[in-house]
């Protein structure tokens, strides 16, 4: 899952993902983003802070560097910790690189 050295550089994984989208999500503690189905696949790569990342049903604790690829289709939700605020970036687009 650590795919990347904090501190995370956005550009080096916009770099990454040829062809996605790409944004940022700044949350509070505690922000809960529930039960999200894409026609896209979905990249998110957490910055800072710490957030618990669902997909299919697979839970996993992730921290700075980390990479969660979520495919099309799959249900997922994103919750970041009550112990302070997180960074993330994300995008959409196929998968079909080297993070495949």
């Amino acid at each position: 899952m650590g795919a990347y050295v904090p501190p995370v550089s956005e550009n080096a994984v916009a770099v990454d993902f040829p062809g996605f989208s790409f944004g940022v999500f700044r949350d509070p503690a505690g922000q809960v983003w529930a039960d999200f189905i894409h026609d896209t696949d979905e990249f998110v790569v957490v910055a800072e802070g710490e957030m618990e990342i669902e997909v299919a049903g697979e839970v996993a604790q992730c921290c700075p560097g980390d990479l969660v690829k979520i495919p099309a289709g799959a249900s997922h939700s994103l919750r970041t910790s009550m112990n302070g605020g997180s960074v993330w970036y994300y995008g959409y687009g196929r998968f079909g690189g080297n993070h495949d």
